[in-house]
């Protein structure tokens, strides 16, 4: 009596979420609008139990609407006497054919109750495989780079179903950005490449993704200085001298002479300062003991 939007993640079988898991294994019948969901999809459930639907490859509306309307006729029925899965790859509402589904089905069949179960997108996973880290305070737009758009304007985007990639990067270098692509990521089907040399990846693919960065950008995180502080912070542990290679004059029982107040603040406090600024607090004077 419900039709689920389950989200199969980016494409590895093992990327599917516990919940999207317990649907595919529940729902009487779960069905797929492409090869790579399937494929995904059969992971998890047998093939008896996987519905095909067929889309026509257009752009022209009405054929779309028609197709769309066909398909909420053929899944409704079964909707109504039981529950029913509509996969799709990443996640339901993101840039996803579910959302087609879900209108058709608001239109006819109302009487129908859906529920969208998340999956695990490339908007996100795409860190991690471009090794990329959005830190806190980024702001990141998201586009479809279809045909080979080169959308500016923000310091880093996300591009999606980046089909030109010739014409896609020469537009962004000369905006100022360096970018990096990956096709087919957490994909078992097809190569996966992740590279910033465009002329890898000039084969149209459609699951071709792009993150690209403004050039010279100085907003790192708070944090960002400990790999130039670490060094000095343990020297200063073990009691040797600065990297200044001055010593300091040491009392009469050998310990430094230095007034406290003229060190500086101590590794801690530096750590908490660095912490509140990042959160946007001001430190507490004092508040390390």
């Amino acid at each position: 009596m419900t039709l689920y939007g389950v989200g199969l993640g980016p494409g590895d079988a093992d990327l599917v979420t516990v919940r999207g898991q317990r649907v595919l294994e529940t729902a009487d019948v779960v069905y797929s609008p492409g090869r790579l969901s399937r494929t995904v999809a059969t992971e998890h459930v047998p093939e008896s139990r996987i519905g095909d639907l067929d889309f026509p490859m257009t752009r022209d509306a009405d054929e779309l609407r028609r197709a769309w309307k066909a398909a909420a006729s053929e899944i409704a029925p079964r909707a109504c006497d039981g529950d029913v899965a509509f996969v799709t790859l990443g996640d339901p509402n993101v840039y996803s054919t579910f959302g087609h589904l879900r209108r058709t089905f608001d239109a006819f069949h109302p009487e129908v109750d859906l529920e969208v179960v998340p999956g695990v997108s490339a908007v996100t996973a795409f860190t991690t495989a471009l090794g990329v880290e959005v830190a806190a305070g980024a702001s990141l737009a998201l586009h479809e780079a279809a045909r080979g758009h080169a959308p500016t304007g923000p310091d880093r985007m996300i591009l999606f179903k980046v089909t030109d990639v010739p014409a896609t990067h020469e537009g962004l270098v000369d905006a100022g950005y360096d970018v990096t692509y990956g096709r087919r990521l957490y994909m078992e089907h097809g190569e996966t490449v992740v590279t910033s040399d465009p002329s890898e990846v000039v084969d149209r693919d459609y699951y071709t993704l792009a993150y690209a960065e403004k050039r010279g950008l100085d907003d790192e995180p708070a944090t960002a200085t400990f790999a130039e502080t670490a060094g000095e912070d343990t020297e200063r542990a073990r009691g040797e001298p600065d990297s200044t290679g001055d010593d300091r004059p040491e009392s009469r029982d050998g310990e430094s002479s230095a007034d406290p107040a003229e060190a500086g603040p101590s590794a801690a406090e530096r750590t908490e300062r660095a912490v509140a600024e990042s959160c946007g607090d001001d430190p507490v004077e004092g508040s390390v003991e």
